[in-house]
């Protein structure tokens, strides 16, 4: 059976979610993954109102639309961060609080304890999202770098993120980790570190995602293949790499959709992730969760690329065989 195809809606919380799932059903998805921002989906109402989820529930039936996971990208990004200016353009007011750093973490740490009960009272057992990382902005060592510093961020992982996975496994819920620059695991070496560092708990794994992974010239399939168990979500996205001899993979501070970038995101199927693989290797771990397409092209018309995605990923996906290629020989000669 086909899994899933669904749409992640962080890249249109600007649209009520009364439009936007009208548009997923047309678009022709099978589902979509509801970002905690915007009125997609709201935790603190959900957790509230008794008939928050119900309503949530029924908006989505009139649309024949499934949901298999809910996104706390946004939130999840404080837990770890050394928050600055910047968070507060992507926080709810109620989090951001009057800005304090130390106070902005530990509101972040209870919103996304809250976002586990809140996916529990919804029914859905994934939460996808960021971590934040205390530690990003020494990537790159010097001045000089000591593993101690290293080795902190990895602590601080623990001391946050353990007790909010607590809640999460007495609410029955896993969060999947986007591995993604300016994360505490972006490779698959700090994801490997990540792991570690949380004792290998199950509430913990992974959000796939291969456009995070290719520009940083990381084999997407070979971080399948390095976490067969722990890849609770997928996302489809595409990315490329534009490298002429003046464009740096580093980017020159320059944003996305400017041609002098070293690499961007591209719609599915028109950057250079080899999806092809990706599906197989899928099929060998027995992945059997949706495919969820997170749409960014800065050069593309958002409505068509959302329905062409959508096209390419359902005549993308197959299911592995059953049977071995060549038995029918050994039948002939039964």
């Amino acid at each position: 059976m086909p899994r899933p195809v669904t749409i992640f809606t962080g890249q249109w919380a600007d649209l009520p979610i009364e439009e936007m799932a009208a548009m997923t059903a047309d678009f022709g998805y099978d589902g979509i993954e509801l970002a905690c921002w915007g009125d997609h989906f709201e935790v603190d109402k959900a957790l509230a109102e008794d008939d928050y989820c119900d309503k949530k529930h029924a908006l989505l039936a009139k649309h024949n639309l499934q949901c298999h996971a809910i996104s706390a990208h946004l939130v999840g990004q404080a837990v770890l961060d050394n928050i600055d200016e910047r968070h507060k353009a992507i926080l709810p007011d109620y989090v951001w609080g009057d800005g304090t750093p130390e106070a902005v973490n530990e509101r972040a740490i209870e919103e996304l304890k809250n976002t586990a009960r809140a996916a529990q009272k919804f029914g859905v057992d994934v939460v996808n999202g960021f971590t934040g990382s205390s530690i990003w902005h020494l990537l790159y060592s010097f001045p000089p770098v000591s593993p101690k510093m290293i080795d902190a961020g990895f602590e601080l992982l623990a001391e946050r993120f353990n007790p909010i996975l607590d809640v999460f496994g007495e609410c029955g819920v896993r969060f999947a980790l986007e591995v993604h620059p300016t994360e505490i695991a972006f490779d698959i070496y700090t994801a490997q570190r990540a792991l570690e560092a949380l004792d290998n708990r199950p509430e913990f794994g992974f959000n796939f995602d291969p456009s995070h992974l290719i520009w940083q010239g990381i084999d997407p399939v070979q971080f399948i293949r390095m976490f067969p168990d722990r890849i609770y979500h997928v996302h489809i996205k595409d990315a490329i790499v534009t490298l002429d001899g003046r464009t740096g993979i580093n980017a020159s501070h320059l944003n996305f959709g400017d041609s002098r970038r070293g690499w961007d995101f591209r719609s599915p199927g028109r950057g250079g992730v080899n999806f092809e693989e990706i599906i197989r290797a899928l099929n060998e771990i027995d992945y059997q969760g949706p495919l969820s397409i997170e749409w960014e092209d800065s050069g593309m018309e958002r409505t068509f690329g959302a329905r062409e995605a959508c096209e390419f990923t359902k005549k993308l996906d197959f299911s592995p065989s059953n049977r071995a290629f060549d038995a029918a020989f050994d039948e002939e000669n039964d």
